[in-house]
């Protein structure tokens, strides 16, 4: 019996080896043969979980056409990757990914780092801020007063809670957009709404138009739930969204969903203006694309006096083209697991019917506390201190950033939790394989891509101030030094560092 799980093709591995940059060659020393290359960029890709474990690689001679190199190439990096722990063969049944003995298995997302890790790690992993106390306190003891009644139902609320329900259809009515209850759907995260919102609307096989860059949790989602996903290029900087490239694209390729981050993208942190969210609308509309907007970061503003645009749904009024998934994770705190979908009643009825056969509902407490917080003036209180540490992350960052790694490129971005920087010619790849060695866990550029792209990048979220953020920088500077060199199988230990 096969070991492997899945398989990679040999163009799709060719795309994202061809999108690798090469390994820097330190002082004095030549270049690595062809095949050793070869074995470092799948090794690479397995270490970043994007060719997971257990996967069936090409046969020799399908890799070697697609590659133009030669077989005896492909065949000697394939006995490395056996040599190393990195593969696994058997006459008859193929080759596939493996991890050595003893190491962990790559994560194809962005999972937090386990708290146990964090004395000698500091984790830039992960988009996400401690809870803003005393709120998450007081949300829990608020959510208890109320219980009592719901401990006497079953407990499982499909659509949500009626009660906060409401409190979320008021909220978009005081931001101008009119809604009742029943076009909102309470999920668990954001995560959830979109897993959803995917499987009710694109099948295996569909295509789904994403930015590019895009989060990386959720083109990871679509991957394997079956979407073929059809990237459309951001405008350079904070530019936002390049409409004419949207235009074609959902022209030519048809998609049936397409998924938008208009407020502070993740990676890229861009705040999409009026006229590019009315321009959209209109092409998704025309194209009869469903257009899935996020907003968790929309309340992420870092800048006062920074007047924001309208929500994207204000230029769907009939609700028929725009679906906006709404979340606690960035605004409050991530642990509290709560997520909402606005859309038409009808769309909201058809992801209702088809939760039965997923999990039912969301958890009542945790419901019951953002109700609290949303009711009571405790949320925008949270939101206020949610911005203030974001600000002063993201400014104390920017700075070690700057004074460390002064050839390092990116923009700053007037809210969200992110950074998404040029690496100063690096591969973003390499930097997160050595950062692991020195103490930093940075994401990748390619993480945020498809097939590859963004090797040169990486993504910084302001997690981190003060002294952390000038011990990350320092750490990211020396995994810099270290992949500028070609020494990457070196270490400079980590200290232990204590927020």
């Amino acid at each position: 019996m096969a070991q492997w799980t899945s398989a990679v093709g040999a163009g799709q591995l060719a795309r994202q080896l061809n999108a690798q940059q090469p390994r820097p060659a330190g002082p004095g020393t030549r270049k690595p043969p062809a095949y050793r290359a070869l074995a470092d960029g799948i090794r690479l890709l397995v270490l970043e979980g994007r060719v997971p474990v257990a996967a069936r690689l090409p046969a020799e001679r399908e890799l070697a056409v697609a590659l133009a190199v030669s077989r005896t190439t492909v065949a000697a990096a394939y006995e490395a990757l056996r040599a190393e722990g990195f593969l696994e063969s058997r006459r008859g049944a193929g080759s596939w990914t493996a991890v050595p003995a003893g190491n962990p298995v790559p994560a194809r997302g962005l999972e937090p780092l386990p708290p146990e890790s964090l004395g000698s790690m500091i984790d830039l992993g992960c988009a996400a801020l401690p809870a803003p106390e005393p709120w998450l306190t007081r949300s829990i003891q608020g959510a208890l007063e109320e219980l009592p009644p719901y401990a006497h139902t079953h407990g499982d609320y499909p659509a949500g809670l009626p009660a906060l329900r409401r409190t979320l259809a008021e909220r978009y009515t005081e931001r101008g957009i009119p809604t009742m209850p029943e076009q909102i759907m309470v999920t668990t995260g954001a995560m959830g709404a979109i897993d959803a919102i995917c499987h009710l609307f694109a099948g295996r096989g569909e295509r789904i138009a994403v930015e590019s860059p895009s989060y990386a949790n959720i083109l990871q989602l679509m991957r394997e739930a079956g979407a073929r996903l059809v990237p459309v290029a951001m405008a350079e900087g904070l530019g936002g969204w390049d409409l004419p490239r949207w235009r074609q694209v959902l022209r030519d390729a048809a998609p049936r969903l397409a998924y938008v981050v208009a407020d502070f993208h993740n990676p890229t942190g861009a705040l999409a203006d009026e006229d590019q969210r009315r321009r959209l609308v209109e092409s998704a509309r025309s194209a009869g694309t469903v257009l899935v907007v996020d907003e968790t970061m929309s309340e992420l503003c870092l800048e006062p006096g920074l007047e924001l645009p309208r929500p994207v749904c204000a230029f769907d009024p009939a609700g028929a083209t725009v679906l906006t998934v709404g979340s606690a994770s960035k605004a409050f705190w991530a642990g509290m697991r709560i997520g909402w979908v606005r859309a038409a009643p009808d769309v909201i009825r058809s992801l209702v019917a088809a939760r039965a056969y997923a999990d039912l509902g969301t958890p009542v407490l945790e419901q019951l506390g953002v109700n609290w917080l949303m009711q009571t003036g405790g949320w925008g209180e949270a939101v206020v201190i949610r911005r203030a540490q974001a600000r002063a992350n993201r400014d104390a960052l920017v700075a070690a950033v700057h004074r460390e790694l002064p050839d390092w490129e990116f923009a700053v971005p007037d809210g969200g939790l992110t950074l998404w920087v040029r690496a100063g010619g690096l591969s973003g790849s390499r930097l997160a394989e050595v950062g692991e060695r020195v103490g930093v866990r940075v994401p990748s550029g390619p993480r945020f891509g498809v097939d590859g792209a963004f090797e040169g990048y990486v993504r910084l979220p302001f997690t981190v101030g003060g002294p952390v953020a000038d011990e990350a920088a320092a750490r990211l500077a020396a995994a810099a030094r270290l992949v500028r060199t070609g020494a990457t199988t070196g270490t400079e230990a980590p200290r232990t560092f204590v927020a």
